[in-house]
């Protein structure tokens, strides 16, 4: 009876821990798409295109991705404490994302303060999985569901924020972001590392952090992982103007598309939270891959048929889409996590997150600057993802290197 006190006691103070990391994530990554929110007055005011707001989306994810290869190839992330990392990570970025609300006057500005918003983001995201992890090594699949759910909710909420009939300047945004990341960056604090959990390695090899792919597991889980990347970020930068060019606010007679945006990414923590909930019952790899498949399908029937689908339709369909989409997130990375030793989680996850957020650096780029020529039809470019990603996946299975 003792002992199931204690195991008891353990699971009711994971469960608080999880979920106030999870709402730590949900408040930090408001800083991800907070400028993105932005993108109509930003487009006005200085004069820039559509192929400029993808780049200012890039330059967050060029620090991100160089962020992440700094931490995974330093093993910084393995070597301090995670908790301290979030928080140093969230002032950081809380302070540019402000800087970008009030020094930033155009595009070069813009580039440079996202730039270190993303570096900062890099201490965020994987190290907040790396979080999860810690505090709930058994349930990494549902865990991680509920914090990229909440990764997910903070992408979209600037948009929310944004889409009150008030129409807040888009600086009031920013700095709303930036006040949601020290709130997160207090929660870590109070909350710390588990008291049992893996101590800081004390490597001296440098570099190391690349023979993770040697493991079979991981490897197969990547490419699954990569070719959701590719579709995520470009989908989430695109989707108001899908969304605006497809027609739906006038043929529906709502013309908030804030609020049609938010509603679509929103979609995505739904996704997530259910796809936890299966996976205990049918396992990551059968969630993961149904989940990418899913989100191919629908950018297919979208790319197919926008040009006569009816508005309801579209709705429904980018509604799918955007809950399929980031639903497989949490279940490569937890299939990632639980195939390399708990000692190189940190690392690992950051060199994951570091590879696939290039590949999102060159999707984005291609399907902003294919949107302004030939409009709706650049899902087609959307659509390389899923089909790599699910075909890798299944290539590595057959041929022996993957059992999950």
């Amino acid at each position: 009876m003792v002992g199931y006190n204690i195991q008891n006691n353990k699971k009711i103070y994971g469960l608080h821990a999880t979920t106030i990391i999870s709402l730590a994530q949900l408040l930090a990554t408001s800083l991800w798409f907070s400028a993105n929110s932005a993108a109509i007055d930003l487009m006005q005011q200085w004069q820039i295109t559509v192929a400029d707001i993808g780049w200012i989306t890039n330059a967050v994810q060029a620090g991100f991705i160089i962020g992440t290869f700094v931490f995974a190839y330093t093993e910084i992330a393995d070597r301090f404490k995670a908790s301290h990392i979030f928080v140093c990570s969230a002032l950081l970025g809380a302070f540019f994302n402000f800087c970008f609300a009030w020094f930033a006057h155009g595009l070069i500005d813009a580039l440079i303060y996202r730039f270190l918003v993303g570096l900062c983001l890099a201490g965020i995201y994987p190290i907040g999985m790396k979080l999860i992890v810690l505090w709930a090594p058994h349930q990494a699949g549902r865990a991680l569901a509920k914090l990229v759910a909440m990764l997910t909710l903070g992408t979209a909420l600037p948009y929310f924020i944004n889409s009150f009939p008030t129409h807040f300047a888009w600086q009031t945004v920013m700095i709303c972001s930036s006040s949601l990341a020290l709130i997160a960056a207090l929660l870590i604090y109070r909350l710390g590392d588990p008291t049992v959990s893996p101590k800081p390695q004390n490597i001296v090899s440098s570099g190391g952090t690349f023979q993770i792919f040697k493991i079979r597991k991981f490897r197969a889980a990547a490419i699954g992982y990569f070719g959701h990347m590719w579709e995520l970020y470009a989908f989430w930068t695109i989707i108001p103007l899908f969304i605006a060019k497809s027609g739906i606010p006038e043929k529906l007679g709502y013309n908030n598309i804030s609020l049609l945006t938010f509603f679509v990414m929103a979609c995505g923590a739904i996704g997530c939270l259910v796809g936890g909930y299966l996976s205990k019952y049918i396992g990551n790899r059968y969630v993961a891959i149904g989940s990418l498949s899913i989100s191919g399908f629908s950018c297919l029937v979208f790319a197919l048929g926008w040009r006569f689908l009816p508005a309801w339709f579209l709705l429904v369909l980018f509604a799918i889409w955007g809950a399929s989409v980031i639903a497989d997130s949490p279940q490569f990375s937890a299939l990632s996590a639980q195939s390399c030793p708990s000692e190189k989680v940190g690392a690992a996850l950051a060199i994951q997150n570091s590879i696939g957020f290039t590949l999102t650096i060159i999707s984005i780029a291609l399907t902003t600057y294919a949107f302004e020529i030939i409009g709706l039809d650049s899902a087609w470019i959307l659509l390389i993802g899923p089909i790599l990603g699910v075909a890798g996946f299944y290539y590595s299975a057959n041929k022996g290197v993957i059992h999950v």
